[in-house]
């Protein structure tokens, strides 16, 4: 089991593991807010082709996004293929194993600028 979880880390560090209602499920995280975690379920596909596929995308996801938008709206058309397997869990009874997180609240907060203002005091 450890060596499965080292190589999902390492080949598919865009894959997550969540841990709901006494069943562990493997896939990628779509949003996770203080009430609704939403999850592509990887084990829900229905072919090979469809995991080969799946699997490819989050990989273009992972390295061409900045890893803050939500994987159905950076590759909206691409992941309505997807729609099936997609699970709704209520977040308080969701712990994440391993693997990131995204949240859409983090991007709508506004990053403040620090300014440095300095007196100097004229003789």
């Amino acid at each position: 089991m450890v060596k499965l979880t080292e190589d999902i880390r390492e080949n598919f560090p865009f894959i997550s593991v969540v841990h709901y209602g006494g069943l562990e499920y493997v896939g990628i995280i779509i949003n996770q807010d203080q009430y609704v975690t939403s999850l592509y379920n990887y084990e829900a596909l229905k072919t090979e082709e469809d995991r080969k596929s799946f699997l490819s995308l989050g990989e273009a996801w992972w390295w061409e996004s900045n890893r803050t938008i939500p994987i159905n709206i950076f590759l909206k058309l691409e992941m309505e293929q997807f729609k099936y397997s997609v699970m709704t869990m209520n977040t308080k009874d969701v712990s994440v194993v391993f693997g990131p997180t995204i949240n859409l609240h983090n991007i709508s907060i506004k990053r403040v600028k620090r300014k440095v203002i300095q007196l100097v005091r004229k003789r």
